[in-house]
C-alpha cells in the first residue's frame, strides 16, 4: 500500500529522492497542466530537484532531475501559458 502523505519520485536518470519535506523555491501549478508547469525544489539536505511537465494533461509534474543549486536559483522556465502574457501597452 502506497503512503499518500510522502512525495517520492524518480528522477530521468533512476535515482529516487524524497521531496516529501523539500521547500518548493518556485513553481507555476495553473490549470490545465502542461508544459508551462514547474516547480523546483530543495530537499532538506541539500539536493535540487527541477519538476517538469512533459505534455501531460492529466498530471502537474511528470519528469524530474537534480540540478545544481545554482541551476535551481536562477532557474527561469522557458514555458508560458498564453493567457498568463499581458500586454501592458
Amino acid at each position: 500500500m502506497t503512503d499518500k502523505n510522502q512525495y517520492i519520485v524518480t528522477t530521468a536518470d533512476g535515482q529516487t529522492i524524497d521531496l516529501t519535506k523539500a521547500k518548493a523555491l518556485k513553481g507555476n501549478n495553473l490549470y490545465p497542466f502542461g508544459p508551462h508547469n514547474f516547480a523546483i525544489y530543495q530537499t532538506p539536505d541539500y539536493q535540487f530537484v527541477k519538476a517538469t511537465n512533459r505534455g501531460e494533461r492529466e498530471i502537474m509534474l511528470n519528469y524530474y532531475e537534480l540540478i545544481p543549486e545554482n541551476e535551481a536559483l536562477d532557474y527561469k522556465h522557458p514555458y508560458v501559458r498564453e493567457d498568463e502574457v499581458v500586454d501592458m501597452n
